[in-house]
């Protein structure tokens, strides 16, 4: 399963399962333009009376981050992970990113094997489906401008490398939605030719971090 792959099946999972938008195309991102912060505060500092206590401060100075620089979305990214090893039927299941975003490359490798692509959102039998759900409430907030304009690029840089039919994404209701296959019920992109391999290689550094699996 190719990244192309990996963003239907990202998307089914929303249609599934609707909650932030996995945000049915736009949740939190690498860039930092937009994220909220989630995270675990500073306890009260207990040896002054004089002076309220902080929440933690990454090396930023943002409220909210854990000194780790991981999140409260890696913790549930990771929660997740641990359910598709354990009871999901993907011992391999591999680690999210530092971001707390799937590697979706890798994801998309269990994915391609044969008989595992069934079970690859949410564990077989759905599984893990309350933990995928928590995944999606804590995913930080995006910047849909951000996110649309990082899609925009990707979608332009896919049709300059060769890959003509790759639709722009568009703005609905404030929210970025991916292009790419411009019939998914019917493609007419082929991800597995090696056009589109190369395409895709050639403008993966387009997509903001947590986009890659989308478009």
């Amino acid at each position: 399963m190719t990244s192309r792959a990996a963003a239907r099946l990202r998307l089914t999972a929303l249609a599934a399962v609707p909650v932030l938008v996995f945000s049915a195309a736009c949740g939190g991102g690498d860039d930092g333009g937009g994220a909220k912060g989630h995270g675990i505060a500073e306890a009260p500092d207990t040896s002054s009376t004089s002076q309220p206590s902080k929440p933690a401060k990454s090396a930023k100075g943002e409220p909210g981050a854990r000194s780790d620089g991981k999140s409260a979305f890696y913790d549930a990214q990771m929660t997740f992970v641990q359910c598709m090893r354990a009871k999901g039927g993907y011992p391999e299941y591999p680690d999210p990113k530092l971001s707390g975003y799937p590697d979706w490359s890798k994801v998309g490798e269990l994915g391609s094997q044969p008989g595992r692509n069934a079970g690859i959102k949410a564990g077989k039998d759905n599984v893990c489906v309350d933990e995928l759900k928590a995944v999606m409430a804590a995913e930080p907030k995006r910047d849909q401008q951000k996110s649309y304009e990082s899609m925009l690029a990707h979608a332009k840089c896919m049709r300059d490398n060769g890959v003509s039919q790759f639709t722009n994404p568009v703005m609905s209701g404030g929210n970025a939605v991916p292009g790419g296959d411009p019939s998914p019920g019917s493609p007419v992109i082929d991800p597995e030719s090696p056009a589109y391999k190369q395409a895709r290689e050639a403008c993966r550094t387009k997509l903001l971090d947590g986009l890659d699996g989308m478009q």
